[in-house]
């Protein structure tokens, strides 16, 4: 048993398909089949269901993935504490955020961490929230930015700034004559959101409740767009005139090609906001990295708090 078939089971149980997990593992199928087959027959059990379709862990096979969990991330702490011994901002950094901060985040941090730590590399990805706490909890992140609230076992989480919520719509739309807008204004109109998944909409209809599609809707109203959509998506879709939406002030204040069609407003009295915030894990020993990416998400303007 290897800590590399370790890791193709545990692939092969989040993908549910040998090629995808092959491909994440960067490996060909028949060499994680191969893999896998070896380690069934070590432990004299099936650790995996197999269909046409689909392939999925037997019972017994859920609590060996568990447990397989447990030891890559402790195998990656081992590999923490070596890096310790060393120049802490001489090895890469593997740092993520959420879709709906990354895009507005990395082009301002990446130079920032450059010039605080110039031979530190630096490797940055987006994903959502779940796959990047999962993959901090494995080593294969040593920091993520997230929206609060974020909670997780052995994880120390700093809060970084808070970021308010503004409306997007067209400057001919008939909300864009007033100067702040009620929640509840927003009622009659078809708000655009993005997909299932991202915690961002779930701020949103948490604080606007009055978004939340009924069951028995007499309007009709359209709400959401693709699962998987992006915020510049929405923001396309707003300058389409196919609806306004509610952005982080970041994404609505970054270039767009429509600026001029589009005008933002924000919420009248206390806006509703997000806290971003830095987490990583407890046993990570690099804590001047951690310090070095902290210093420059300080210094981006999107950690200010920009006049609307």
């Amino acid at each position: 048993m290897t800590l590399t078939e370790l890791r193709y089971i545990v692939t092969l149980a989040q993908e549910q398909h040998f090629g995808r997990a092959a491909e994440r593992c960067h490996v060909s199928q028949p060499t994680l089949s191969i893999a896998v087959k070896k380690l069934e027959e070590e432990l004299s059990i099936a650790l995996f269901e197999r269909s046409k379709t689909r392939v999925y862990p037997t019972p017994l096979g859920t609590q060996i993935v568990e447990q397989a969990c447990r030891v890559l991330e402790q195998a990656s702490a081992i590999k923490d504490i070596a890096t310790a011994g060393k120049n802490q901002l001489t090895s890469p950094l593997q740092l993520g955020a959420i879709f709906t901060i990354g895009p507005y985040l990395f082009p301002q941090l990446i130079p920032a961490i450059q010039k605080l730590a110039s031979d530190m590399p630096l490797y940055v990805e987006e994903s959502y929230t779940a796959t990047l706490r999962r993959r901090l909890r494995q080593g294969d992140l040593d920091a993520i930015v997230v929206a609060l609230p974020f909670t997780e076992a052995d994880v120390v989480t700093q809060k970084l700034y808070e970021e308010p919520f503004v409306v997007l719509l067209s400057k001919d739309h008939p909300l864009a004559e007033k100067e702040a807008i009620q929640p509840d204004e927003l009622s009659d109109c078809n708000v655009l959101l993005l997909g299932e998944g991202h915690c961002f909409r779930d701020q949103v209809l948490a604080a606007c409740p009055n978004l939340k599609p009924g069951i028995d809707d007499p309007r009709g109203k359209i709400r959401t767009a693709t699962e998987g959509s992006s915020l510049e998506t929405l923001k396309y879709m707003v300058a389409s005139r196919l609806g306004i939406t509610i952005l982080p002030l970041s994404a609505a204040l970054s270039g767009h090609q429509s600026s001029d069609m589009l005008v933002t407003r924000p919420f009248a009295g206390d806006a509703p906001t997000r806290t971003i915030a830095l987490a990583w894990r407890a046993s990570f020993p690099r804590l001047q990295a951690i310090d070095v990416v902290r210093e420059a998400i300080g210094e981006c303007s999107i950690a200010s708090k920009p006049a609307i």
